[in-house]
């Protein structure tokens, strides 16, 4: 594995790093080393999970051995001779950096993400590196966790957090019980283990995977959790995490904000009051009855012995005074509601004399009958205290820190913000994807919901824009980085598209997202595109009701069954089991060789645009239909903007409401588009069907490495042509993983052969690329020198030895007629000593190579350098050939050159006048003086897309895809047009006209 040197600190790596990967190495090294925050944002499938990992676990080995070496040095004596364990101490600190006091002990790497699944996809990459050796645990929720047959069965993640304490403080939990026992067992210490193998080896020895990965903790070197673990206060304390003096990595961060912000706020609804009052008198009511069944009797076993009635009574009426005070809280009659600084919660809690320093009393009080009502219940029917644990989540919130000083609630004044609407009882299914407030009636049963909301982040992965995260978060980050992505222009397509087929505008705003010439036209849009996108399409909306508005107009006017004729379709789902069930579907569908792929229709935000990996055929295109903003109208969004505004006009900093409305947009765009092009080797299409995404502010609030490749179209037709001729020059380059080696190539790796899916061109099997013998630097033509041995078995090699030592016919006529033949597959590309096939690689002739073909075509030499040259450069040469040869006429344009005009005659009856070999010598010399001019005008990756082009009009003879091509490559630039008009000469006779019409528009232009 090799291993690199950044910031004084060896990192070993699965391959040998990009650019990219190294310099977001050496960032967070740097952010190590000097003890600071950094914000780093790389694009998707550039590694970056691979390079925190690498990066991090290198440096705490430093750590860990620059500790051992101070604990060396302080055994030896003064007198011993150390010069060498003071050298190593010395490179040690230098790795290390001096920020770190030796006082503090060896830090943790706390590795932190947004879901299960991406901690997954982490744990899979630390497999594949040599730091797999150091231990790590990785911690969960009993929900993912618990194995006990009756707990595990509870739905309420709360009442079986009860049900497990309980058993566990009684030591009735058998597999509680084995953890300390089974915890020094090697598959448990020395394996690294995700939440899906730690289940199933805790079955396997009987032993609690959640206590365990609690357990084993300790002594962990990395622990990889949920980041609202880290962020939750509540959660934070209940896994008792210590994030003193400990590194914490937030992997995916883009979430961060909100995370932050939803976990310091939260509601309580008039129905929520009314459940603690029926549960504290139903436990009222239970004692009393045992109180009189034990009448007379000295056993008292059945009362609980942890709360008194007194409690019960007083806790009963702090709940009908709060009542009472929400009750008496008056609301506008329009539905509105009213807002009221954060401050206010505290008044309103002191009306039922609920105050800070009686937080722990209540909050323990609640506990306890929480615990109680969920031990004594037998059915899901019954009490579990859900009302008092929302109350009790309430109370841990208001009152979460111990001092309430002055600063300190005018703080809460200003970050905060306590919005009171009218309860409604039976929620109605929302109109549109806003989520408008809904008028109710008002009077005095009507029930209230008490919003308390954080609108400050710094209160309690793709980050772009990086300011914007940084600005919210109020917390320095003096390290930053912006990466670019890896891959190459020939592996992204990125457009935005102003109208459909039918010239309708593509626009889905609220003022037109419910019409319904544009709801056609979308998705006669996404029709057109799955037609031609090879694989899994994925469709974002900007909402769920937007997605469903859509799925029944296209049910109703036969879109719909139209794109299931060519791909199967899927919806996202909202319940957790319907999701997973669709994405299997997904999946098998993309799999299935007799279909063209899937489409997956999904919104933005949702859970398949977030911590999802569509890496290759999985995701060959993405579609974002419109500009996913927040609804305007909703309360929330409204303060939140409102707040923004407050705390700029006073600071003249930070960002304004209406940036952060548009950015919200933004990321939520970004994240989607994210979801496609995972690795170095994926190819994707990124396709924005929104006419508001041309504006420039928003253009430059996407993610860096998709700016440059931003194209604007107003023709629906040309789009589909770049686009088929996109797909069709990335299969080429870049094929399935199935067929190629997974990691990267280095210069000195073997040349591995591989076939394509002989399915994908009807007729003829399909030929490799010459892209697949490349290596990532290398030039397109090389040699390589083989022994004669014995053919290999693999039926490739045995094809290819057999191509190489076949004798050589030694009369030259039948060495001519063979050469001619068109190659049918990618050995017959070898260069051959004959003088009919040339080498377009170095764009020369065969003449100079006449001189050395007598003393060598009748002998079979033992070592034979093989020159390879690219099928679609062959495949070009006889194109060109068999197209001038069988042409009628030439053009008679004057830009053509003499040798034109001669080719022209011999092949318009006048052969007898010339020999055949002179004809042979014409169009050898013009085919080579063609490409010669061809190739110092165009890059390599635009020759490779002439070549391919040239590949599909000689099977298909399709003109139009012809000329999009030479308009892409020759139209743009005015010294290249006249590439254009000599084209015309191979083309077929009826198809010339086409493209001196084109180019004489162009000229005229």
């Amino acid at each position: 594995m090799p291993e690199i040197l950044l910031n004084n600190v060896p990192v070993r790596f699965p391959f040998e790093p990009y650019e990219v990967q190294k310099n977001y190495m050496q960032k967070l090294l740097e952010c190590l080393q000097e003890g600071k925050n950094g914000v780093l944002e790389s694009p998707t499938g550039t590694g970056k999970t691979l390079c925190l990992l690498c990066a991090s676990l290198a440096w705490l080995e430093m750590k860990k051995a620059e500790h051992r070496a101070k604990v060396l040095a302080s055994n030896l004596s003064e007198d011993s001779d150390n010069k060498l364990l003071s050298s190593i101490s010395s490179q040690l600190k230098a790795a290390v950096g001096g920020m770190w006091k030796q006082g503090n002990g060896i830090p943790k790497i706390i590795y932190s993400s947004r879901t299960h699944s991406q901690l997954s996809q982490a744990i899979s990459e630390l497999k594949r590196t040599t730091y797999k050796h150091m231990k790590m645990s990785v911690l969960g929720s009993r929900d993912q966790l618990c194995i006990h047959p009756e707990v595990s069965k509870e739905t309420n993640n709360n009442n079986k957090v009860q049900m497990c304490q309980v058993r566990v403080k009684g030591r009735n939990c058998y597999f509680y019980n084995q953890v300390e026992t089974k915890r020094v067992d090697p598959d448990v210490i020395n394996s690294v283990l995700d939440i899906e193998d730690l289940v199933k080896l805790g079955k396997k020895r009987t032993f609690c995977p959640y206590y365990m990965a609690r357990e084993i903790r300790q002594d962990a070197d990395i622990i990889f959790l949920p980041y609202n673990y880290l962020l939750d206060p509540k959660s934070r304390s209940a896994h008792n995490i210590d994030l003193q003096g400990n590194i914490v990595i937030f992997d995916e961060a883009h979430n961060v904000e909100k995370m932050c912000e939803e976990s310091a706020s939260l509601q309580l609804r008039s129905t929520d009051l009314a459940l603690c009052i029926d549960d504290v008198t139903h436990v009222m009511e239970k004692l009393q009855e045992l109180s009189e069944s034990n009448l007379g009797s000295s056993e008292n076993a059945l009362i609980p012995e942890d709360f008194s009635p007194e409690d019960l009574y007083i806790l009963k009426t702090i709940f009908l005074e709060l009542e009472k005070a929400v009750d008496e809280i008056s609301l506008p009659a329009d539905g509105t509601g009213v807002t009221y600084p954060g401050s206010y919660m505290f008044d309103l809690l002191q009306k039922a004399e609920i105050t800070p320093n009686k937080k722990y009393i209540i909050v323990d009080l609640l506990e306890k009958l929480i615990q109680y009502l969920t031990m004594n219940s037998t059915s899901p029917f019954q009490r579990k205290g859900s009302g008092l644990q929302k109350f009790s989540a309430l109370i841990k919130t208001v009152y979460s820190k111990e001092n309430f000083s002055v600063s300190y609630m005018e703080l809460v004044k200003q970050c905060y913000k306590v919005h009171i609407t009218a309860e409604e009882k039976k929620k109605p299914q929302a109109k549109d994807g806003w989520n408008a407030p809904k008028i109710t009636p008002i009077n005095a049963k009507t029930g209230k919901v008490i919003s308390y909301w954080c609108f400050n982040p710094g209160f309690g992965g793709t980050l772009s824009p990086l300011e914007s995260f940084t600005s919210e978060l109020k917390i320095p980050f003096p390290i930053k980085l912006e990466n670019p992505h890896v891959i190459k222009p020939c592996q992204v397509w990125v457009g935005t598209i102003c109208k459909g087929p039918d010239g309708t505008i593509l626009n889905s705003s609220f003022k037109n997202r419910d019409k319904p010439e544009y709801l056609n036209s979308l998705g006669s849009t996404i029709l057109n595109f799955s037609r031609i996108v090879p694989g899994g399409l994925l469709v974002f909306f900007p909402s769920y009701p937007q997605l469903r508005k859509c799925q029944e107009f296209w049910q109703g006017n036969g879109i719909w069954s139209s794109i299931t004729n060519s791909m199967a379709i899927f919806v996202e789902p909202q319940t957790k089991d319907g999701f997973i069930t669709a994405m299997d579907g997904f999946y098998e569908k993309v799999r299935d060789p007799n279909l063209k792929g899937a489409c997956f229709l999904a919104v933005c935000r949702g859970k398949v645009s977030e911590g999802l990996d569509f890496a290759n055929r999985n995701g060959r295109a993405v579609i974002i239909t419109g500009l996913p903003y927040p609804p305007f109208k909703d309360p929330r969004v409204v303060l939140k903007q409102k707040y923004l505004d407050e705390v700029r006009s006073k600071s003249k900093t930070g960002l304004s409401g209406a940036n952060w409305y548009r950015l919200e947009a933004s990321r939520a765009v970004n994240q989607a588009i994210g979801r496609v092009i995972r690795h170095r080797n994926d190819y994707g299409a990124i396709i924005l069907c929104d006419k508001r995404f041309t504006e420039f502010g928003f253009q430059n609030e996407l993610s860096s490495w998709i700016r440059p490749y931003m194209k604007t179209h107003e023709a629906f037709g040309l789009v589909l042509r770049e686009i088929i001729q996109f797909f069709r020059v990335a299969k080429s380059m870049f094929p399935e993983p199935d067929n190629i080696d997974k990691g990267p190539r280095t210069s000195g790796s073997s040349i591995k052969i591989e076939y394509e899916d002989s399915k994908s061109l009807p007729g003829s099997s399909a030929p490799v690329a010459a892209h697949a013998f490349q290596q990532p630097t290398s030039t397109r033509s090389f040699t390589s020198s083989f022994v004669k041995k014995e053919p290999p078995k693999h039926p490739a090699f045995n094809e290819f030895m057999t191509a190489v030592y076949k004798p050589q016919k030694s009369v030259l006529g039948e060495e001519n007629a063979s050469s001619d033949a068109t190659p049918k597959n990618i050995f017959a590309a070898l260069e051959k000593r004959s003088s009919s096939v040339l080498d377009f690689n170095s764009c020369q002739t065969n003449e100079a190579s006449t001189s050395t073909k007598s003393s060598n075509e009748n002998s079979i030499p033992k070592r034979k350098k093989i020159k390879l040259i690219s099928q679609s450069e062959k495949s070009l040469n006889s194109f060109l050939k068999k197209e001038e040869t069988s042409s009628s006429c030439l053009s008679n344009s004057s830009s053509l050159n003499q040798a034109s005009s001669n080719v022209a005659q011999c092949s318009t009856g006048e052969s007898s006048e010339c020999s055949k070999n002179e004809l042979d010598d014409l169009k050898r010399k013009k085919i080579t003086s063609y490409l010669k001019e061809v190739k110092s005008h165009l890059s390599g990756e635009e020759y490779s897309v002439f070549s391919e082009g040239i590949k599909h009009y000689k099977r298909y003879k399709d003109v139009d895809s012809i000329i999009a091509t030479l308009l892409t490559l020759f139209g743009k630039k005015r010294e290249r047009r006249i590439l254009l008009l000599k084209f015309t000469l191979f083309l077929q006779p009826d198809h010339r006209h086409q493209l001196e019409a084109v180019f004489h528009d162009i000229v005229n232009l």
